[in-house]
């Protein structure tokens, strides 16, 4: 008897990512090849409280790595998110295994905002790009990890960074065509989180700026993307995807999840998911949240997006502590099913 406690406790141990597991994390700065990354993997490692952006978190710093399985996951933020957002689903992914990169967007994170929308956009699939370039040449990871086929997670601005990885191109006139045709329906995703409609007298004169605005601002026909035939699956949240071409994303050719959330006051499902999903025959609805709103996704959740009155606060229905869980295991999931072996 026990002996054979004795080996399941050992294989335990061995499993990746196995329950005695800590997560290592990595904060590795700007470089001319990529931005600041910050890095999340199994270790064995003592992990301790560290605080990062008013978080306080878990983890081994600077640890060194023990095996997973051998897969890569990178992990696209919001405008202008920090990366510690995410770290209730990275530390899932790292529970499973995997090995998490999530580059800081430049000019749209929390210290430089001075890029946010259409030039960030462009080159967001780059910035992910040449961090799994990077991280294929750190010696702790270029002998265990399969850079042939990794994983895209990103949700918001995020979502829109994982669909061109996987092949979507957008333009800027599609996404001013969007909003003349549904300014009142789709407003924030037109005119940003700052102005809203409320009924009131106004409410005309702010679509008439808007529309002035973006008339000047959106006249570019260009196709913008950055396939990058190493990404082999995706898992889209709440993204920003209204002014994406439908052909591109027929066109597309790895599995891709889609989560919505129906209170979705930033980014309206109608316009922004379910199009992804019409259009895109490798896409699947990974999970539609009915309760929840554009926040959904965040844990931690920022304390000022959870504050009354922000665009991604939670709706009073909204079951955090159970849903939260239960939105991050059906990522993990995903992968594990969808990333080739």
């Amino acid at each position: 008897m026990r002996t054979t406690v004795a080996m399941l406790c050992a294989g335990i141990l061995m499993l990746p990512g196995g329950v005695f597991a800590a997560v290592g994390v990595s904060e590795l700065p700007a470089t001319s090849a990529s931005g600041p990354l910050t890095l999340l993997y199994p270790t064995r490692a003592e992990a301790r409280t560290v605080e990062r952006s008013g978080f306080h978190l878990q983890v081994a710093v600077d640890a060194a790595p023990t095996a997973g399985n051998g897969k890569l996951i990178a992990i696209s933020h919001g405008s202008p998110a920090p990366v510690w957002v995410y770290f209730d689903l990275a530390r899932a992914l790292v529970d499973a295994g995997y090995v998490v990169v999530m580059p800081e967007h430049a000019g749209d994170n929390p210290h430089d905002g001075s890029a946010i929308g259409l030039e960030s956009w462009k080159r967001r699939p780059q910035e992910v790009s040449a961090a799994l370039d990077r991280v294929a040449a750190d010696a702790r990871f270029a002998r265990t990890l399969d850079f042939a086929h990794v994983g895209v997670y990103g949700m918001s601005a995020g979502g829109l960074t994982a669909l061109s990885l996987t092949g979507g191109r957008w333009s800027p006139a599609r996404l001013k065509a969007h909003c003349e045709q549904h300014l009142s329906e789709d407003f924030h995703a037109c005119a940003g989180p700052a102005m809203s409609l409320d009924g009131g007298a106004f409410d005309g004169l702010k679509r008439w700026i808007v529309r002035n605005v973006l008339a000047w601002k959106l006249d570019d026909a260009k196709a913008y993307g950055g396939r990058d035939p190493r990404v082999a699956g995706a898992v889209v949240g709440v993204p920003f995807a209204a002014h994406f071409d439908p052909q591109s994303l027929r066109e597309i050719a790895v599995p891709v999840g889609i989560i919505s959330a129906q209170q979705d006051r930033w980014l309206n499902p109608r316009y922004h998911s379910e199009q992804v999903l019409q259009a895109c025959p490798r896409c699947v609805r990974l999970l539609d949240l009915p309760n929840g709103g554009h926040g959904a996704l965040l844990s931690p959740m920022p304390q000022a997006a959870a504050a009354p009155g922000s665009l991604v606060a939670d709706p009073p229905e909204f079951d955090r502590a159970r849903e939260v869980p239960r939105i991050n295991a059906a990522i993990v999931e995903f992968f594990k099913q969808n990333l080739p072996p």
